[in-house]
């Protein structure tokens, strides 16, 4: 079964370089971290055991400033390798670190002693005993990644703690920590596998945004693979979706699993007095909240949707590691009533949902109807102000739901009465951006703005990306029009004489025009189509 393993420990005690000798792959990537000698993002290897299995690898910053960053690493291990320095012993994030382990459910691993080649044998020995007393019941194994004394009984050691290893069968669903672009590939984000399956051709759905996408190609450690499962790190390439369009703490779930939510219901775990503001940490994403507490439950009101389910675990940050949480509730509805909190941890659950009566109606309780407008409410508010409207759900009641509460429904999104996308904050930029404008193409890295400002007709998209003005557009399509007609045909190279362009902007010009029904390819030439009329 694949597994992930994550580091963990204080600053400069020797994760990075442990990794490095077991692994062999440096995982200080940033120049920053490589200029410094410190770690800042998290980093990745592929683990091979002594058994013939391989398991990814998680390497995480040990700065107390970088708490944020080690906890979404965490997040979704199943094994963790806490490192220890010989010489200096646990140090302050050694404790934060195994803190928020423990928060995090995360019970088998292995300790690492390092630096034992700097060492005199009566402090390594200290140094072995205070780990004993630290995290009880689990291997302690000294090791050197300068000569490589140990590495072998670690390997053996981290392959022992796996076999007790499990994971849960449930719905795909993958947190989200890097998103980047690859000439030929498109966008590609990576993440850990919390459970399912990944293939080339699934079908996934992007939340909170609520957007379907669709997986091209899975790589696990720089390897395609026909299929990537639970445990495994996976980078997944997502055709027709923008870098700008996902980022870190989004989830790629199994479609119709997974709810976003503003409010989850936990079970604390206290580790000093938690106000009634903090930060949750859960999955790769990071959230503010409100704390509602009732004794040891608390309902935590979300500033950003997460996406949650029942068991999960919650870090919660206030300056320092204040505490944590198992999710009882993963949708509940907004309350503070310790009835609903304890039936919740029980597991029991109300059944509320709409249903179809014998007269073919929809029948649904007020509370659900409430909640329902609620939750998409919120989602409204924070949608992008230039287009206001969110997915609209796709359940047979949809639409009789929707209309009974005043919403709009336009194609695929629903929006509040008369809404308009509006720049806004934004009018500086979209007029910095316009001002840029001409025949030769601009790159533009906010997609949504992008399609507003074609949507406004104020400029054009070509190509992956990039833009062109609309005077230009249009005169350049004049010029090719005025040449078909008296033509018949053109080539690529004629149209780039004709307008002056680098051959670039013709191809990228000629490929819209193809696209906005003006011309058809023949061959190496674009003739007219005969809908095609000339402006």
């Amino acid at each position: 079964m694949p597994l992930t393993v994550g580091t963990a420990g204080h600053i400069d005690h020797g994760k990075t370089w442990l990794v490095r000798a077991l692994t062999g792959k440096d995982t200080d990537r940033l120049p920053e971290e490589q200029a410094r000698g410190i770690s800042i993002d998290l980093g990745y290897a592929p683990l091979d055991l002594p058994d013939g299995r391989r398991f990814s690898l998680v390497d995480v910053p040990g700065h107390e400033r970088f708490v944020r960053t080690m906890v979404a690493g965490a997040s979704g291990i199943d094994l963790f390798l806490l490192v220890i320095d010989a010489a200096e012993g646990a140090r302050p994030q050694t404790h934060e670190h195994l803190a928020i382990l423990r928060l995090l459910g995360i019970e088998r691993g292995v300790v690492a002693v390092t630096k034992t080649d700097a060492v005199e044998p009566e402090t390594l020995e200290l140094a072995v005993e205070e780990a004993r007393g630290l995290v009880p019941g689990v291997e302690i194994v000294p090791v050197s990644a300068k000569n490589g004394a140990g590495l072998d009984e670690l390997r053996a050691a981290l392959a022992r703690a796996a076999h007790t290893a499990e994971r849960d069968s449930a719905p795909t669903r993958l947190y989200v920590d890097r998103v980047f672009t690859l000439r030929g590939i498109g966008t590609v984000v990576t993440g850990t596998l919390w459970s399912g399956r990944i293939g080339a051709g699934t079908v996934l759905r992007a939340e909170p945004a609520g957007r379907d996408v669709r997986v091209r190609s899975v790589q696990v450690h720089d390897r395609d693979v026909d299929v990537a499962d639970a445990g495994q790190r996976v980078a997944v390439a997502l055709p027709r979706v923008e870098r700008t369009d996902l980022r870190r703490g989004d989830a790629l779930v199994e479609p119709g699993s997974y709810r976003p939510t503003y409010r989850l219901d936990v079970e604390l775990a206290e580790l000093a007095p938690i106000p009634s503001r903090v930060l949750v940490h859960h999955g790769t994403a990071t959230a503010l909240a409100r704390v509602v507490r009732q004794g040891a439950f608390a309902q935590l009101r979300l500033d950003t949707p997460v996406v949650a389910a029942r068991d999960d675990r919650v870090v919660l940050r206030a300056g320092t590691t204040v505490g944590g949480g198992r999710v009882i509730d993963a949708v509940p509805a907004r309350h503070a009533d310790r009835e609903a909190f304890e039936r919740a941890a029980r597991g029991e659950t109300r059944i509320e949902v709409p249903v179809r009566g014998d007269d073919g109606r929809w029948i649904y309780p007020d509370e659900w109807l409430e909640e329902f407008r609620a939750g998409l409410e919120d989602r409204l508010d924070s949608a992008d102000p230039l287009d206001p409207g969110v997915p609209a759900p796709t359940e047979a009641w949809a639409e009789d739901v929707l209309r009974r509460l005043g919403f709009e429904r336009r194609g695929a999104k629903v929006y509040r009465p008369g809404a308009a996308g509006a720049l806004g904050a934004r009018a500086g930029e979209a007029a910095e951006l316009e001002s840029s404008l001409g025949l030769e193409p601009v790159k533009v890295d906010d997609g949504s703005l992008a399609r507003f400002l074609e949507q406004s007709g104020r400029l054009v998209r070509v190509g992956d990306g990039y833009a062109v003005s609309l005077g230009a557009y249009e005169q350049a399509k004049n010029v090719l029009v005025q040449e078909l007609e008296d033509a018949g045909r053109i080539t690529l190279a004629r149209f780039r004489d004709l307008i002056g362009s680098s051959r670039r902007t013709a191809q990228l010009l000629l490929e819209r025009f193809d696209a906005d029904g003006v011309t058809r390819r023949v061959g190496d030439e674009r003739v007219l189509r005969r809908s095609a009329l000339r402006n």
